[in-house]
């Protein structure tokens, strides 16, 4: 069986290590395994925003009117379309770059002020949506 949280001391012929299992190791990594989940959720609000009929219709409509026509529909290639594909990964390409941008302001002005300036954002754009 694959994996495993600790590992017994002794008789293995295995390296001594120092350091042990502190609060500090075991936060450390919650936190990472938080940053692959909050991936694994990302993908799955883009997959479901760019399946939305809303959204097809208003951004897509020569897909929609695909849907429509199609007779059989598969749960594995629904959109078998180019630029729908090139959106998506558009979105995380622009995360990339958003990234590089905000080290540099957090660099320069410090965390408080960079995820200040996240949130802030975060909710204008929240505000926005929901009242339009």
């Amino acid at each position: 069986m694959a994996g495993g949280a600790f590992v017994s001391e002794g008789g293995s012929g295995g390296r001594d290590y120092e350091g042990g299992v502190t609060v500090f190791v075991v936060i450390t990594c919650m936190v990472a395994a938080m940053g692959g989940l909050l991936f694994g959720y990302d993908l799955g609000i883009s997959g479901g925003v760019t399946s939305m009929d809303e959204f097809l219709s208003k951004f897509f409509p020569q897909l929609e009117r695909q849907r429509v026509k199609a007779k059989h529909e598969t749960a594995y290639c629904k959109f078998d379309d180019q630029k729908l594909q090139l959106f998506t990964s558009s979105l995380y390409l622009a995360a990339l770059v958003a990234s590089f941008v905000a080290s540099v302001v957090t660099r320069k002005y410090g965390r408080k002020v960079s995820m200040f300036t996240g949130g802030l954002a975060l909710y204008l754009n929240s505000v926005y949506y929901t009242q339009n």
